[in-house]
């Protein structure tokens, strides 16, 4: 990315107003504007290539680069931001690109233009995962703008030296330019699209500097406008006035005092028990979050062993990743997701063809029962590990809608000498029929994210509906109810896996519904803790029955927030 470097109030300041986004790193601030544009992009109008051959010396010789300089600055880095600028080097030299960038040239195609179109076709990939692996997408447009800024021969992009304390406002932040800063100077960060697992809130929580996300209209603010923002609820505003920054100031004192104390064990008010957990998607994810104050890992995500290559992972280094990852967590447990790819998910090794509706075809555990080398391959990686460690392994299976599929699974598992097996439930089908598969299984855990678009019929990475994915949804709740009455019946656990756990009020009606665990980026836990030890289990199951009940999905909030602690505010 390519900066602005005009830190100077505007002539033609915009006008007072109050806008709202995602709120991913709690705090507030306020400071001037200082936009970071975006990258150049590819040479317009840009000559064929005519030689493929010297095109993809000088892409190599310019991804080597890159990479060396992300090493470089992962050296400098703190140690929260050094494992991902390590993991974003890798991708400048995973092979798999150059073979797509040469691909592209061997076509003609523009040797800038050739990486981009490379690139976007990675990134189309993640985009279908969803959550972690779709995060991933701005590494990879970092390593792309960075290599065409090289090839282009102009400066690489990043953060420019910050004159005054300011709050930087940018489409979103790659992990090379947030891995320097430093709330002394840094104030806050807005970004206009990202989310909740973004890197950008990951090290902007990290270090302490009040974030928000996905806000509309945040890169035609003017540079050297003074913004104000509320990293908690995701409030920025414009032109704040005296009186509205003082406001600002007390709301973070109060949320400072609400999560005073905010330790230990999750639980209710009276004792109820809820186990408090992280998604992690990678080793360093199992590193960082085992370093902090939750139960273990509800979600560790196998996929990122897995893509970006022409060649399934080995046994032996499946092994040692798992090997590595269950070391983290010592006897907290460990939920492992096996592998969730498939048609939306292309894997080079695992091309099934092209499907009428990729969305709905053969991913997750259906790729698996028709590719059995890769689950069984990845089983007895998880098995081996299991063995090495003694750790409080739990291994589930993905789009898992039929009783025949987790009879198949279970099996798979158990004879595998792995303690636990579960399923996700993520289509309606699991849910309604929960009682009957978990007679199979030793516990679901439910995947709100997904869930929620084949409840809504809504692709949960358009935009435009994403009214129809609010996970206040009653429909969606409903489902939640009826999983949980499986879980009743059965004498199973429920636990929730979608970003809905991390989120203090939603919390609380999954609580009341019977779920029994939570699992979410691993800097919510604190905010979810607080809000359950202010209610007892009774409220929570009041406030569930009002949710469900409701008509629509603003009216389960509202009546929800009609009997919270008062205290709880402070914590949204």
């Amino acid at each position: 990315m390519t900066t602005s470097s005009s830190q100077t109030d505007t002539t033609d300041a915009p006008a007072h107003q109050v806008l709202h986004g995602i709120g991913v790193s709690a705090g507030t601030a306020s400071g001037p504007v200082v936009q970071i544009r975006p990258a150049p992009g590819p040479v317009p109008d840009e000559p064929p290539t005519t030689d493929a051959e010297e095109a993809g010396a000088l892409v190599r010789q310019a991804l080597s680069d890159v990479a060396d300089g992300l090493t470089e600055r992962a050296g400098r880095a703190n140690e929260h931001a050094k494992p991902i600028l390590e993991a974003t080097a890798m991708m400048a030299r995973d092979p798999g690109l150059v073979s797509g960038i040469d691909t592209q040239l061997a076509k003609g195609t523009g040797i800038t233009q050739a990486v981009h179109a490379a690139v976007e076709e990675y990134c189309a990939m993640f985009e279908s995962l969803g959550g972690y692996m779709a995060e991933r997408t701005t590494d990879l447009r970092d390593v792309r703008d960075r290599t065409i800024c090289r090839l282009r021969g102009v400066p690489e992009p990043g953060v420019p030296d910050l004159a005054v304390p300011s709050v930087l406002v940018a489409v979103d932040l790659a992990p090379a330019e947030t891995a320097t800063l430093t709330a002394e100077i840094v104030r806050g960060i807005v970004t206009s699209s990202g989310g909740p697992t973004s890197h950008t809130a990951i090290l902007a929580a990290q270090l302490g500097i009040p974030a928000v996300v996905q806000l509309k209209g945040a890169t035609d603010l003017p540079a050297g406008t003074v913004v104000a923002l509320d990293g908690g609820v995701g409030e920025v505003i414009v032109n704040p006035t005296d009186a509205e920054q003082a406001e600002l100031a007390e709301r973070s004192r109060r949320r400072s005092a609400a999560l005073a104390g905010s330790s230990g064990e999750g639980a209710t008010r009276d004792g109820k028990k809820i186990a408090l957990l992280a998604n992690i998607g990678t080793p360093e994810d199992a590193k960082n979050a085992a370093g902090k104050d939750l139960e273990g890992s509800g979600l560790f995500r196998t996929e990122f062993l897995f893509l970006e290559r022409d060649q399934a992972p080995t046994l032996a280094e499946q092994t040692k990743t798992y090997t590595e990852v269950f070391e983290a967590f010592g006897d907290r447990r460990i939920v492992v997701r096996t592998l969730d790819a498939g048609a939306d998910k292309p894997l080079t090794f695992a091309d099934l063809g092209e499907e009428e509706n990729p969305a709905l075809g053969r991913r997750g555990l259906r790729l698996g029962m028709i590719r059995e080398d890769l689950l069984d391959t990845q089983i007895e990686a998880l098995a081996a590990a299991y063995q090495a460690t003694g750790a409080d392994v739990r291994v589930m299976a993905p789009m898992v809608g039929t009783l025949e599929e987790t009879e198949y699974f279970a099996k798979k598992i158990r004879d595998a000498g792995l303690p636990k097996v579960g399923v996700m439930v993520e289509v309606p089908a699991a849910a309604l029929r929960s009682e009957h598969i978990m007679s199979i299984v030793d516990f679901v855990s439910i995947g709100t994210n997904d869930l929620s678009q084949y409840t809504m019929a809504a692709d949960r990475m358009q935009g435009e509906l994403a009214n129809l994915l609010d996970p206040w949804q009653p429909a969606l709740l409903q489902l939640v109810k009826a999983t949980c009455e499986g879980g009743r019946a059965t004498g199973k656990p429920v636990g929730v896996c979608g970003e809905a756990g991390g989120d203090p009020l939603l919390a609380l009606v999954l609580v009341g519904l019977g779920v029994s665990s939570l699992s979410m980026a691993s800097g919510r836990v604190p905010a979810v803790r607080a809000a359950l030890r202010l209610h007892d289990y009774a409220t929570c199951q009041q406030m569930a029955a009002y949710a469900v009940a409701a008509r629509t999905a603003t009216a389960a909030k509202e009546a929800v927030m009609g009997i919270v602690h008062p205290n709880l505010l402070d914590l949204l």
